[in-house]
């Protein structure tokens, strides 16, 4: 019976907020506490709750004080020369504009943390997407997929909990895998390269006049009035041309929901001001400080030298009080960057009820259990590549700390009546990443769509498929190369 309803209550869940019957946070506390009822433990709701809370507490702290420091460090021009660089290479075209965003999504990713990878991406490529028109569920999604992938690096958290939950040696679960993670990672960059396409096809071509190239950045904090040309830097011009339908004033690209159409002028030529040459708040002089002292935060990260929330904590003190000593200007910094803190925070409190309650009432246990039982006894010797097909869905329905600790130890018993290797049975519970980070349960896909304003049904409907796609991919070359 639990395994029914818990079953029952994801697909609720997902289909109210695909269908945007719901607002993702609205059904994230009310259809775990009415199933929580259905199950007959309403009264131990709150204490699932206060669990559910407890336990991502420390997370969302963490992301309250991360967009505040990467706010501040897009304020005062940290990242510019990182949108410059991007702009040279996609040259308004939105198929290198989509290319460019899976592999700087896949750089950022080597820090091993969701959350700065998705803020570092949106922030530098948003301003872009929106100047040009372009669908943003094309960005979220292609972040999405890129970042899961390189989310296996073995800083990264699945990789580890794997190794400790079957005592193995990270190493020797991740350096076999490469070519099966590289072959997933050209597959993201080859299919961003496909939805690129789709993407120039529906705007036209669209190309920057030469003298663009000297100063690329005009061509997102130009006038902004949705006319064919925007001026500034020295005299010179950054004109949008385009050929077809989709050139001119005309293109039309979905909303930040991804239905309807946006327009690039008026009320959003905010969105193009942060990336303006002449800001008030750049700090051209401590540009190397603010450099420096974000490696340094990236490094202690990666060691693990303090918990994450503290390294923020301290870290966006310290970047508030150098970079705008006055009292007035942190208050105008923090409250620049109060929304996206707000939504994000608020967001993962309420994926706790959700959390809380699945755990709790032991319907996670129930669902997973029933999966693992239900492998026909002639797959035993076939245990790595079932491993490889479950984790697509149980890493999206459960945390990576119930998959890991709960269920991979499990398949590893069943894997070992067979003959299959507990290093293989860890290698294939990677394979389900590209998937992961597109869970309601992961505090980082709400930063994503937080910042870049996409609605989370929106990029759930649109990365899915794909990144399921990405998963089998992985999993396929892991078996032809002889890993799993």
């Amino acid at each position: 019976m639990l395994t029914i309803l818990g079953f029952v209550m994801i697909a609720t869940f997902l289909v109210l907020i695909m269908m945007k019957k719901m607002s993702p946070m609205g059904a994230l506390v009310l259809i775990p506490a009415l199933f929580c009822v259905l199950v007959g433990k309403g009264a131990h709701l709150g204490d699932y709750v206060l669990k559910g809370v407890g336990d991502l507490a420390p997370t969302a702290a963490m992301l309250m004080f991360a967009i505040i420091y990467f706010g501040v460090m897009i304020d005062v021009g940290l990242f510019d020369p990182i949108v410059r660089i991007i702009l040279r290479f996609c040259k308004a075209d939105p198929m290198r504009v989509v290319v460019g965003t899976a592999i700087l999504a896949a750089i950022v990713s080597l820090d091993g943390d969701g959350s700065t990878t998705f803020m570092i991406t949106v922030s530098a490529m948003v301003p872009l997407y929106r100047r040009l028109k372009m669908s943003l569920v094309v960005m979220t999604g292609v972040a999405a997929m890129a970042n899961g992938v390189m989310n296996t690096l073995p800083w990264g958290g699945p990789t580890a909990r794997a190794a400790a939950a079957l005592k193995v040696d990270a190493s020797d679960i991740f350096v076999p895998m490469i070519p099966a993670l590289a072959a997933g990672l050209l597959f993201v960059i080859a299919l961003s390269y496909g939805l690129g396409l789709r993407e120039r096809k529906r705007l036209g071509v669209l190309t920057l006049d030469e003298v663009t190239a000297g100063d690329p950045e005009q061509v997102l904090v130009g006038a902004g009035s949705g006319g064919k040309e925007a001026k500034g830097g020295k005299g010179g011009r950054a004109a949008l041309t385009g050929g077809g339908a989709g050139s001119g004033t005309d293109a039309k690209a979905p909303s930040p929901s991804g239905s309807g159409s946006s327009d690039a002028s008026g009320a959003d030529d905010d969105e193009f001001k942060g990336l303006d040459p002449n800001r008030a708040t750049l700090r051209p002089k401590l540009y190397w400080f603010n450099a420096a002292l974000t490696i340094a935060l990236l490094a202690l990260m990666v060691t693990e030298t303090m918990p994450i929330p503290v390294l923020f904590l301290l870290a966006a003190a310290i970047a508030l009080t150098v970079n705008f000593p006055h009292m007035n200007d942190q208050k105008a910094r923090v409250a620049a960057h109060a929304e996206n803190v707000v939504n994000v925070s608020g967001m993962v409190f309420a994926a706790a009820v959700f959390t809380g309650v699945l755990t709790g009432t032991g319907m996670v246990e129930h669902m997973a259990r029933w999966l693992v039982d239900g492998v026909p006894e002639g797959m035993g010797p076939q245990m790595g590549i079932v491993t490889g097909v479950l984790s697509i869905p149980l890493t999206y329905f459960m945390s990576n700390d119930g998959f890991y600790f709960g269920i991979v130890p499990i398949l590893a018993e069943a894997g070992a009546a067979h003959g299959v290797s507990t290093l293989e049975i860890a290698r294939a519970s990677l394979v389900g990443q590209a998937l992961h980070m597109s869970s309601p349960l992961v505090p980082a896909v709400y930063v994503l769509v937080g910042m870049a304003k996409v609605e989370f049904g929106d990029h759930t409907r649109f990365t899915v498929k794909w990144a399921v796609l990405t998963s089998l991919v992985v999993l396929a070359a892991g078996v032809l190369f002889g890993i799993i």
